[in-house]
């Protein structure tokens, strides 16, 4: 039975090393998880009044509809200003609305944050991490995935070809299709 995986992207630039870093990770899933990269830089922010008012943006419909549909997520983010960057944010507000409604409920997830600096993204991995909880989300908690000098990992092709890079890469992929097959 394919197992079909949301991949979240926090960040939108053109050439984003977070994005690279996900291509990587998705080609370690193995046969049966089918990953697809959804498209959030297209939701207006999220506006209670639309679905109060039933003035949904077909964006919201869409993504809504889209996400019913994936079994897991895969939520890769940078860090902006010590927290996940609001595209991210705002597509957790709109896929948990309307109120008893959310996409998200037990959907299992992993997340890696992914960062230029050493300090790795560690604030929005965690900031992230305080949402999926209040959203009920199962997540992965080891091996952490904390991805500090990305530039330095990826070639200029934006391939990993470190092994032990890949091999650590893998071990959260591994941890991430455990928890996928407990649900």
């Amino acid at each position: 039975m394919t197992k079909n995986i949301a991949v979240l992207v926090g960040s939108l630039r053109n050439g984003s090393f977070t994005k690279q870093i996900a291509n990587n990770f998705v080609k370690l899933l193995p046969e049966g998880f089918e990953p697809t990269f959804v498209e959030i830089g297209n939701l207006p922010l999220y506006n209670q009044d639309f679905d109060d008012e039933g003035n949904v943006p077909a964006e919201y419909t869409e993504f809504r509809a889209t996400m019913e549909k994936m079994d897991a997520v895969m939520f890769f983010t940078p860090e902006y200003n010590r927290s996940v960057p609001a595209v991210l944010k705002n597509a957790l507000d709109v896929g948990s609305r309307p109120y008893g409604a959310s996409v998200w409920d037990k959907m299992p997830a992993v997340i890696v944050s992914a960062s230029t600096g050493a300090i790795s993204g560690f604030g929005a991995n965690h900031h992230l991490r305080q949402s999926l909880v209040f959203l009920n989300m199962p997540v992965v908690q080891q091996p952490e995935a904390y991805l500090g000098g990305v530039t330095d990992m990826l070639n200029d092709n934006g391939q990993v070809t470190n092994e032990g890079t890949l091999g650590f890469f893998q071990s959260i992929v591994d941890a991430f299709v455990d928890l996928v097959n407990r649900y």
